[in-house]
């Protein structure tokens, strides 16, 4: 993907962050000389070298030079304590570890723990790790011609770790073409080309900004900005002074742009395209993005880190299909299956599955974890969402498997309360969840945030339920709280919302 577009396109801007920019030849020569320092090492087809870093141009060399290498990239959340990054880095099997230098604190505290790791290497000062050093000084006397690896496109290429929202994250293992499926079925579903400048707003550590905007960036020859920290300042700044015309953002990040005191339209005015993935956008977010920004076209994609992208909902298809996470996307297979394996039509519930060469290799040494995602067979893996499919084709999300409650004998669904209480016009983001019960086992709570400046109680939640839903799905505990805890990718951390209301019960359901 990167040769061909630095054939194509050589002087172009293939990156920039702030003042710094990498011409599409630049890259590829970056690329490659990270990819031959890379092999001097010595280390086998198939070791794993990491990444954690914040969005720095090194980190596009990183990728494309290990993809080069036929080593696999590890991408690793900046997000992680020590512990957790040790864990990982462990768990990974990390012998090469690239760092950005503001994270040294982090690395030094687990380096004694790390005995694998053989070579650490600094985007900035190494000063802090013992033995590290800089990035320039690594790849310095390695040539920019393309090193004589053979690489197969089903060989291991990345890994990256889900967002934990339960338990230990797990390491999504995927070979080179399940990954250029992806920015494939990416191109053709954002309608992404040459002509693009491509706003990157979240961590490069997710398939969201890695995967599934900057992979199919390079791939068309679009250029890539790097806004990072985000902010909404920063972003309408970078839109202005780079011309931005298409982003990924999660719903978090739409909701605080859209609602944004000092919102400037007039700078975003070359802003066209909007994906938007990674936790369910609130209808009234979509409807206010359109309002305010009229010439933004919105494109929601539903997938995973184990399959990529597998839906989209286009533009076009607003209002008409307003909560819907679209139908089966380019080049990707989907279906929904009852409990007992049997594929369920227009109409009924059913958990989301995929299958074809998008789909992951393994959960890299959790076999047992990789056997359950596979357990249908004939190539298919399963979500653990589950959802039901309109006559055309259009998929909604019901909610996560593991989200499901059991109240009194009866499943509740929390997304479908969630969608009840977000016709309040004052709310902001709503989390439900089951919280334990003597007398029906679990019952609902609802933790709520609210728009700046509004005001709600609980007795008009509660309302507002009973008048739209059976008694046994109403809130029996409603809670506002000013945030949430969330991944990076902006998904509400219910998990440690429950975690108070049942500790000290060996059941967690």
């Amino acid at each position: 993907m990167l040769r061909r577009s630095a054939e194509r396109f050589p002087a172009k801007a293939a990156i920039i962050r702030d003042d710094a920019r990498l011409t599409y030849a630049e890259l590829d020569a970056a690329a490659n000389r990270f990819a031959n320092a890379l092999v001097a090492t010595g280390l086998a087809k198939g070791a794993k070298v990491a990444i954690v870093s914040r969005n720095l141009p090194e980190y596009g060399i990183v990728f494309f030079g290990a993809a080069r290498s036929g080593l696999v990239l590890v991408n690793v959340s900046i997000l992680y304590a020590p512990d957790e990054l040790e864990y990982v880095l462990a768990k990974s099997e990390t012998e090469i570890l690239v760092y950005d230098a503001t994270l040294a604190a982090k690395v030094a505290a687990v380096q004694p723990k790390c005995a694998r790791i053989r070579r650490y290497v600094a985007i900035g000062d190494p000063d802090g790790v013992p033995g590290a050093v800089r990035f320039e000084d690594f790849v310095a006397g390695h040539g920019a011609e393309a090193p004589r690896v053979a690489i197969d496109e089903r060989d291991p290429f990345c890994m990256t770790y889900t967002g934990g929202t339960t338990g230990r994250p797990k390491g999504v293992l995927v070979n080179h073409r399940a990954r250029a499926v992806t920015a494939h079925t990416v191109v053709v579903e954002e309608a992404l080309d040459e002509r693009d400048v491509v706003a990157i707003v979240t961590p490069l550590f997710h398939v969201a900004a890695l995967n599934i905007m900057f992979q199919p960036a390079v791939l068309v020859g679009a250029t890539a900005t790097f806004v990072t920290p985000w902010s909404p300042e920063k972003f309408m700044e970078t839109v202005a002074r780079d011309r931005v015309t298409a982003a990924f953002m999660v719903p978090t990040q739409a909701n605080v742009l859209v609602t944004h005191p000092d919102l400037d339209t007039a700078k975003l005015a070359t802003w066209r395209k909007l994906s938007f993935a990674g936790a369910p956008m609130p209808d009234w977010v979509q409807r206010e993005l359109k309002a305010r920004l009229p010439h933004l076209a919105l494109t929601q994609i539903y997938g995973q880190s184990e399959m990529g992208v597998l839906t989209s909902l286009r533009d076009w298809y607003l209002p008409a299909k307003l909560g819907s996470v679209g139908r089966q996307a380019y080049n990707v297979d989907v279906a929904l299956f009852a409990a007992d394996g049997r594929r369920v039509g227009p109409g009924e519930l059913g958990e989301i599955g995929s299958r074809g060469d998008n789909l992951m290799m393994e959960y890299y040494g959790e076999p047992e974890q990789t056997a359950a995602f596979f357990k249908l067979g004939g190539g298919w893996g399963l979500t653990g969402d589950v959802g039901i499919m309109d006559d055309e084709g259009f998929i909604t999300l019901v909610d996560r498997a593991k989200d499901m409650l059991i109240s009194g004998g009866e499943n509740v669904y929390p997304k479908e309360i969630e969608d009840v209480i977000y016709q309040l016009a004052e709310v902001s983001e709503a989390a439900v969840f089951g919280i334990p019960d003597d007398k029906w086992g679990e019952v609902p709570a609802a933790y709520i945030a609210l728009k700046p400046g509004a005001l709600l109680d609980e007795a008009a939640v509660v309302r507002h339920c009973t008048a739209h839903l059976a008694e046994f799905k109403r809130p029996r505990v409603v809670k506002f709280v000013s945030e949430f805890p969330k991944t990076p990718i902006g998904k509400i951390q219910k998990n440690v919302l429950k975690e108070p209301y049942w500790q000290g019960r060996r059941k967690k359901i």
